[in-house]
């Protein structure tokens, strides 16, 4: 985007510095260890983790939206939305992070990796679904009591989603799934249900949805949704398998 945005900055400040400073304590062959990947990108994380940095401004941080770059983004085009889409998401979308806790897409943010499955004891917590679990939950209900009729429709995957806790969450809840069909049978394919989180985030924003029964008409890349497989709670989505 070449035009100025009004970005915002994250909510959990204090809890990323905890975050960053645990992991300095790392050395390459430690972080590699600890988040299973090659040496090449522990590098890398290693490079992102030493250079992180506050404040964040526009010169130094990216908005969320903008700063992703994984398959479920891949189908997200904010270059083509408005402002007004822009501020629609904003208001309408969160995102969650292991590092950040839950974005707006406007929130700046600097590179790293952290995934919330990713087993990293704290001094506050065994893991990272443990440290953010309180803190994103309430920052969820913050938000939702704003709404009318609040409702939270989940299109993170299983690892991000189980850091909410449902149980303390003052929303309904509805878990939205992508599925391939070939003979007969339906089965998830990771890949491929990614892009189609970020399809139906785009047709939700481009489309300015209000109403979460509009989402059944989404359409993209070739899937429908199908009622016989649904539930109240659980809307299913479907294509063939090519």
């Amino acid at each position: 985007l070449d035009r100025p945005l009004p970005c915002t900055l994250p909510e959990f400040p204090e809890q990323t510095q905890s975050l960053i400073h645990t992991l300095r304590q790392y050395d390459l062959q430690s972080l590699g260890a600890l988040m299973h990947i090659s040496p090449n990108l522990a590098k890398r994380t290693l490079e992102q983790i030493r250079a992180f940095s506050f404040p964040f401004s526009p010169s130094n941080a990216k908005p969320a939206l903008l700063a992703f770059s994984g398959e479920v983004y891949r189908t997200i085009n904010p270059d083509a939305y408005s402002l007004e889409d822009l501020l629609f998401a904003q208001d309408q979308v969160r995102i969650l992070s292991g590092l950040y806790g839950c974005l707006r897409p406007l929130d700046l943010i600097q590179p790293y990796r952290l995934e919330m499955g990713t087993k990293m004891a704290t001094a506050k917590a065994q893991n990272l679904s443990a440290f953010w679990s309180d803190l994103i939950t309430d920052s969820l209900n913050m938000t939702l009591q704003d709404e009318q009729h609040p409702l939270l429709i989940n299109l993170a995957s299983h690892e991000y989603a189980k850091v909410i806790r449902k149980d303390r969450l003052n929303a309904p809840w509805l878990d939205i799934q992508f599925k391939e069909e070939k003979d007969g049978e339906l089965r998830s394919i990771a890949v491929f249900a990614k892009r189609a989180r970020g399809l139906m985030t785009d047709f939700l924003l481009r489309n300015r949805i209000q109403h979460a029964a509009d989402l059944q008409q989404f359409t993209g890349n070739g899937y429908a949704f199908q009622p016989h497989h649904s539930s109240a709670h659980l809307w299913v989505f479907t294509r063939p398998l090519a």
